[in-house]
């Protein structure tokens, strides 16, 4: 094993496998961190980031964690001490939230936008391809907000073509929509294994895991508004954070890395960035990452969600 390797290695050791955190270094330095700072991890999920980051913080210094999974909030309750502290909520409620506790501004914002490794793990969660289990997909099960079957089964087919196509950028989306709406007109489709069945006929032969990985993709991304959130989460980071705090976000797939970059670089999602009568533009941020940072081939080696990380790390001005 190279000494990368055995680096690699050993930060993993130091995790639980409940989630193993996608470039910790990295993120780590992209934050910049101070001990007597305080920090944002609007992501908890298995609370790899978190508890590292806790490990170089001291009073003054405190941690707020975000995630609105009962999971994560369970998990949270191992890192308890006077520097942290975890808030069930929606990272879209963000400036609310660290206002509310007359916290603000803080030094640094880290952003993890994947799935933890616990919910993947858990098949009653309905996240992963390889089990079976119910059509949930809920990063908040108690939030009464409609799981993957919900849409599966009342999703008007134009909904359907929309969301297969944009969210998991699925080639023959109209006819995966159209397949899903005969197929549930016998019976309604609950669980992974009937989804499996039902869109079986668009399925590509030999492409089938990638394939299924689009599908749920686009479902989860409904069912959690994720896309909007993201927007939301990302237009208060600049009211959050000082001037030179550090924003830290890391995406797994197109639609986000996209929003994220453009967000940095033009201080908006769409179109070109605004400019003045004078033509000059008044960003938030200085981008530090002109290309995103990726995981190295070691670390994949060890930890395959790691391949389709993309980190982008901004300074506010």
């Amino acid at each position: 094993m190279s000494n990368d390797l055995n680096d690699y290695a050993n930060d993993y050791a130091n995790d639980a496998a409940y989630h193993r955190p996608v470039m910790l270094r990295e993120c780590l330095e992209g934050l910049d961190l101070r001990p007597g700072g305080r920090y944002v991890d609007v992501t908890f999920g298995g609370g790899g980031h978190s508890a590292r980051i806790l490990e170089r913080l001291q009073s003054p210094g405190h941690l707020f964690s975000f995630d609105q999974d009962a999971d994560a909030e369970a998990e949270a309750a191992q890192l308890a001490r006077p520097e942290f502290t975890f808030i069930r909520s929606n990272f879209r409620h963000l400036h609310a939230e660290l206002n509310q506790r007359g916290v603000l501004p803080v030094d640094g914002l880290l952003a993890d936008l994947g799935v933890s490794s616990h919910q993947f793990d858990t098949p009653e969660r309905g996240f992963s391809t390889r089990f079976d289990g119910p059509l949930d997909m809920r990063m908040d099960p108690d939030g009464g907000d409609a799981s993957a079957a919900d849409l599966i089964n009342e999703y008007p087919e134009a909904e359907l073509h929309r969301i297969f196509g944009m969210y998991g950028e699925v080639t023959n989306a109209r006819t995966l929509a159209a397949t899903v709406v005969s197929a549930r007109r016998g019976q309604a489709i609950t669980t992974i294994a009937g989804l499996k069945k039902a869109i079986a006929p668009c399925t590509p032969r030999g492409k089938e895991n990638k394939y299924l990985a689009q599908v749920f993709q686009a479902l989860r991304i409904e069912a959690n508004d994720e896309m909007a959130a993201l927007r939301e989460m990302l237009e208060q980071t600049a009211r959050v954070l000082r001037p030179g705090g550090r924003l830290v976000v890391m995406s797994y797939h197109s639609l986000e890395d996209r929003l994220v970059k453009n967000f940095l670089a033009k201080g908006k999602f769409f179109g070109e960035a605004d400019k003045d009568l004078f033509g000059r533009t008044d960003l938030p941020f200085e981008v530090v990452t002109r290309k995103p940072v990726e995981a190295t081939p070691e670390e994949i080696a060890l930890n395959s969600r790691a391949r389709s990380a993309k980190l982008r790390i901004a300074i506010k001005k």
